[in-house]
């Protein structure tokens, strides 16, 4: 064991002589209550690192020791359920200082799935541990492969059991476990990345018709202080179509990440029937905790999706916020004395943003499953301004940008995504997919709408001007139309029983009849009705409810509501021939 002795400290930064050989990246363990670091630079005989722990105590002179390894963390089947701080130890007052999560973890249940002398690839199963619902699978280990010497019976065993013993090809013995370690820098391989050709259902339809996200793919989630990124990533943690949710509240207010955790082991799965929990990883770094862990949380969190990525789930990552990750870096950069770059965030802040979101992907396992990681990244731009350097960087390296606007917000307009400041690059490639769910029209309905919306807001600077009245009547129904799509199927609250969670079949049939709605009302214009005898139609406020009074359950209701759509604008054309 490499040993060192520290030369000077300031906050989770210190320099230290070494006395031995270290490595960057290495992890340390410092002083007499043996603080976990890493060691992040090395010139001469001297290191430098950061410690993930209040470094309160610490002086020169104290020791430093080298563990020979990276930072890493133990993934098993103990993560599901679980609430852990951002170097993955749990936060359920089980773990103590110098012990390990071992000590504090409750038996599994194991099953094996190989046989005596069955030969077995890197990552492949060997054993599957029933939890939280699902059964979690036991892999192999990326570089390991062989033939199974034995293999425990099934039952119920301590954690830290060894279940199954290979034979390599080098005809050394490797045993295995419940658990294994893994870097968090590292990401960890798969047999190919596949192209993303499904979206991710997020039960939001402002997302799903007009952003989707790719399965295996990544999105943005910019927005200023009150604008609702929070209660959004919690709805769609609860709703999205995902198998497991890793949830890191990197940076968090406190009182934010207490509610969060008081608020998740009491929801209820709508997939199962369940607690929510069961299939949720939950990882906490407040602002009041160690800048340095908040750093690794994000690699943390990445590391556990992959983890449940390789056993063939859909994961769900969800980051709130890489803005307060980025601005530990920012710290810890100016405590290193490096040269600023933009807004004071060091000139690595675009690559170390790269290295998290490439890591999203749907892929064929080692194992040859198909698994998918989806990471959401929350976005914290100081006073909502999308041009700033974290929000400017992220929207290079994702493929969705759901952009939430204080404006939109501050009118109770929920979810306050701005559809003329959001994108999803490549949503064309969705078209089959919405196929085969009985909408062959998404691609063009979605343009439709969009360039509906964006001739709105063209209007209404006009409007703001000349007055809404002195527009031409084809200009007032635009905005007429509009107003129903915004109000109809853009709006929705996350805290309604009946429209928090709007499934792709409810989505077309609203899309189908506003977009009906929009075709029947130009249609009357060319007749000569005027767009104020349509707004006072009693159906159009029917069709503005429509996500509040018809539910997934009455779906059936759909045709009569069109029926009596058809009806009532054939009404408004008869009425002024007959009063002619």
């Amino acid at each position: 064991m490499s040993e060192a002795v520290i030369r000077w400290i300031g906050g989770p930064v210190l320099y230290a002589r070494a006395k031995g050989e270290f490595r960057v990246g290495e992890v340390i363990e410092v002083g007499a209550r043996r603080l976990p670091g890493e060691v992040i630079r090395l010139k001469d005989d001297e290191l430098i690192a950061q410690v993930y722990e209040d470094t309160t105590g610490l002086r020169p002179g104290d020791p430093v020791y080298g563990t020979g390894g990276p930072l890493s963390v133990r993934l098993g089947p103990h993560l599901l359920g679980g609430i852990f701080d951002g170097l993955l130890r749990p936060l359920d007052g089980t773990f103590n200082q110098g012990s390990s999560p071992l000590q504090a973890a409750m038996p599994f249940h194991f099953r094996p799935t190989a046989t005596v002398g069955q030969a077995l690839e890197q990552g492949a199963p060997f054993g599957v541990v029933p939890s939280g619902g699902m059964d979690q699978l036991c892999l192999l280990p990326p570089q390991v492969s062989g033939t199974v010497e034995s293999i425990a019976d099934e039952g119920t065993f301590a954690p830290d059991t060894k279940l199954c013993t290979i034979r390599t090809s080098s005809g050394g013995l490797d045993q295995l476990g419940f658990f294994r370690q893994w870097p968090v820098r590292q990401p960890r391989p798969v047999r190919e990345r596949l192209p993303s050709e499904e979206p991710m259902i997020t039960g939001q339809r402002i997302l799903d018709t007009l952003f989707p996200v790719a399965r295996g793919g990544r999105a943005a989630l910019p927005g200023g202080f009150g604008t609702g990124k929070t209660v959004l990533q919690e709805t769609l943690a609860k709703w999205c179509d995902a198998d497991v949710i890793v949830y890191v509240g990197c940076g968090e207010r406190g009182n934010e990440m207490a509610e969060v955790l008081h608020d998740f082991p009491g929801l209820a799965d709508p997939r199962t029937g369940r607690r929510l929990m069961e299939r949720t990883v939950i990882i906490a770094n407040t602002s009041n905790m160690p800048v340095t862990a908040r750093e690794a949380s994000i690699y943390t969190a990445v590391t556990v999706g992959e983890y449940f990525r390789d056993q063939g789930l859909h994961v769900s990552l969800m980051a709130d916020s890489t803005s307060r990750w980025a601005e530990a870096l920012r710290e810890v950069s100016g405590r290193l004395g490096e040269l600023p770059g933009e807004a004071a965030y060091p000139a690595y802040l675009a690559s170390r943003l790269a290295e998290f979101y490439e890591r999203a992907a749907r892929v064929r396992t080692l194992s040859g499953r198909i698994g998918s990681l989806t990471i959401i990244g929350a976005v914290s731009p100081p006073a909502g301004d999308f041009s700033e350097p974290v929000t400017s960087h992220t929207k290079r390296y994702v493929g969705s940008f759901w952009g939430l606007d204080r404006e939109r917000a501050q009118a109770r307009f929920y979810p306050a995504i701005h559809p003329l400041q959001s994108y999803a690059q490549g949503a064309s490639r969705f078209a089959s997919w919405w196929t085969q769910r009985g909408n062959p029209d998404w691609v063009a309905q979605r343009e439709r709408l969009l360039s509906l919306l964006e001739s709105q807001a063209d209007l209404e600077r006009m409007a703001r001007i000349v007055g809404k009245d002195a527009l031409p009547a084809a200009q007032q129904l635009t905005l007429l139309c509009a107003e129903l799509v915004n109000e109809s199927f853009l709006r929705q609250s996350a805290f309604s029983p009946v429209d928090r969670y709007c499934s792709p079949e409810r989505q077309t049939a609203m899309l189908k009849i506003i977009l009906r709605f929009i075709e029947l009302a130009q249609a009357a214009l060319e007749r000569g009705v005027m767009p104020q005898a349509m707004a006072e139609l009693g159906i159009l406020r029917r069709l503005q409810r429509m996500g509040e009074e018809i539910g997934e359950d009455r779906l059936d209701q759909i045709p009569a509501l069109r029926a009596d759509l058809e009806a009532a604008m054939a009404d408004v054309e008869r009425a002024p021939r007959h009063a002619a």
